[in-house]
């Protein structure tokens, strides 16, 4: 059995229980029943993971996988793996943007090399290779780096729960991986590329054409099989998509939740799920992505993005605009009056 097949295999659904004791809670604060809509599901799927109604949600902190795609070879986005390394740089002195959001709402971010071409000390160090390869020439990365890249994922979402944080966002920068995010989705969808392909980061027509075309490329030249997610990921995906996946099975050992952040997060999700069913109780979703591979992939999960910003700024910044969302929904559920304390009938559900 392989460290993988066995870590798996320790994983336990998430707890209906605490999620029915966190709704009761939830009906017997004094407002109209479900008048929190989908915050009210946040907390429930909050409390679920973490194994009980006394959510915990101070704590907070983004993983952000860095890494490079040798499909931008194919001319399948506007720049080159120095971008990757320029954000990385930015990530590690804390003036990315998802650095300045997280830190406005007291969470921390830690950016991860899992697999860039360039060096960056300033990074913390797990790096898988320089990049994976052009996957219209071949497969992206071999079976064992991409277990040995998702293993690197569970491993980071584990310390960080040894740390402490009680909810973990992900998040990622690499140039090109919309490409590979799109790639691993047609084919763990069943859906044709372009269903399920967008202009990443602002792709004209022509590049447009040149992604989809790499994309059936790859597809064609590496036969992934749909029903293994791993096969799917060496042969298509990217060092980054391994770590997230990693990161979702992490949480759901631990019993910590994980927040999903735009496309390439999604793919990373539903990697993971298909890996092992059970981390959906663990999963968290966040906002509404552009890309068309997100949308389909949140119907295939039964999830629900709470936000829809318009956002596509990508290094787990989607997921983290919804830390301060948690916060004011968990003070609401730990603060606020019930029913008693201001004299009022409790509402009853209707059948």
């Amino acid at each position: 059995m392989s460290e993988l097949t066995s870590l798996i295999s320790e994983i336990v659904p998430a707890d209906f229980t605490a999620r029915e004791e966190c709704q009761k809670h939830l009906d017997h604060i004094a407002k109209p029943l479900g008048s929190l809509g989908q915050l009210e599901t946040i907390l429930c799927r909050i409390a679920g993971a973490q194994g009980t109604s006394e959510i915990r949600t101070k704590k907070k902190c983004v993983i952000v996988y860095c890494s490079d795609n040798g499909v931008v070879a194919q001319g399948v986005a506007q720049s080159d793996h120095s971008v990757t390394s320029s954000i990385a740089r930015s990530l590690a002195a804390g003036t990315s943007s998802v650095c300045v959001m997280a830190s406005s709402c007291g969470a921390d971010t830690f950016p991860v090399d899992i697999g860039m071409i360039d060096n960056v000390p300033q990074v913390i160090q797990h790096k898988t290779a320089n990049g994976t390869r052009d996957f219209t020439e071949g497969p992206a990365m071999t079976r064992d780096h991409a277990e040995k890249a998702i293993l690197t994922g569970i491993e980071m979402a584990a310390k960080k729960a040894r740390d402490g944080y009680e909810i973990i966002a992900t998040g990622e920068a690499g140039i090109g991986n919309t490409s590979t995010s799109s790639a691993m989705a047609s084919v763990l969808l069943g859906l044709e590329p372009e269903a399920v392909t967008g202009r990443g980061s602002g792709l004209s027509d022509a590049g447009l054409e040149r992604k989809i075309a790499a994309i059936k490329k790859g597809i064609r030249i590496n036969k992934p099989q749909a029903g293994d997610a791993v096969d799917v990921l060496a042969k298509l995906g990217g060092f980054d998509i391994a770590g997230m996946c990693g990161t979702f099975l992490g949480g759901a050992l631990t019993h910590t939740p994980v927040i999903i952040d735009g496309v390439i997060s999604s793919v990373a999700a539903l990697c993971a799920y298909r890996i092992c069913p059970v981390v959906i109780g663990y999963m968290i979703p966040s906002h509404k992505s552009a890309e068309p591979a997100a949308i389909k992939i949140m119907e295939e999960l039964g999830l629900t993005a709470v936000l829809d910003c318009g956002m596509r700024l990508g290094e787990g910044s989607g997921a983290v605009t919804l830390f301060p969302v948690i916060d004011m929904a968990a003070a609401v559920y730990n603060k606020a009056a019930v029913f008693e304390d201001i004299n009022v009938e409790q509402y009853r559900r209707l059948s």
